[in-house]
């Protein structure tokens, strides 16, 4: 039996079957991505095919000794669905495609999701990014959040919604795209190198104070 996430495979309440969850970055998709996902979930007989809160593709019901091959097939990268690590990165559509956005979501959701996808972390740790203040990305409850806003990009920090919800807290406003990957960094770097064992960046505000966090990340004012 495979560990939880080996393989990038997750068991199934079944304990025989497992579920694999190909990386989306984003959850921007093709035709062709979608065609070949199809094609795999068929040739493999999968019962379920499972559109994820974090617009994944969970892809459900593989036999162990199948897995290695279905990957080859894919030919994708496994989703950070598992583990203590920075997870997918969720997005709202932004300028991009929506007439609300103020920000370009999908542009610094791809910039985030290729520095810190499966990075591993002090416990999971999830970023979302919406291009305008109905924070269609659910940012107020993740633990890295941006806002797009017509002066520039807000930044939280701290929200979950776990066994016991909490919304994030204000870091800075105002910034642009190239200064709030910046202070991502500055945030994520301070994470990891702070934080107790599987203390959640929420938990780690609360337990410092939220001046002294924005201090230690160099936010002033």
């Amino acid at each position: 039996m495979l560990k939880m996430g080996e393989k990038g495979a997750v068991l199934q309440r079944d304990k025989k079957s497992y579920a694999i969850v190909p990386h989306i970055p984003c959850g921007l998709v093709t035709p062709e991505l979608l065609k070949k996902i199809a094609e795999v979930a068929e040739k493999y007989e999968l019962p379920a095919l499972k559109l994820t809160s974090a617009c994944r593709i969970a892809m459900v019901g593989f036999k162990e000794e199948d897995i290695d091959a279905a990957w080859k097939d894919l030919g994708m990268d496994p989703g950070a669905a598992v583990g203590l690590c920075v997870r997918s990165i969720k997005v709202c559509p932004g300028t991009t495609l929506c007439q609300l956005g103020q920000q370009d979501a999908i542009g610094l959701g791809m910039e985030l999701d290729k520095k810190y996808h499966g990075l591993q972390t002090p416990n999971k740790f999830k970023i979302g990014v919406s291009g305008c203040k109905n924070q269609c990305a659910e940012t107020g409850v993740k633990d890295l959040g941006f806002i797009g806003k017509k002066k520039g990009w807000t930044i939280l920090a701290g929200g979950n919604a776990a066994s016991k919800p909490r919304l994030a807290d204000l870091i800075a406003e105002d910034l642009s795209t190239e200064e709030a990957m910046e202070l991502a960094d500055r945030i994520i770097t301070y994470y990891k190198e702070n934080a107790e064992k599987r203390e959640r960046i929420g938990k780690m505000i609360e337990r410092m104070g939220l001046d002294e966090f924005r201090k230690a990340v160099g936010v002033t004012g």
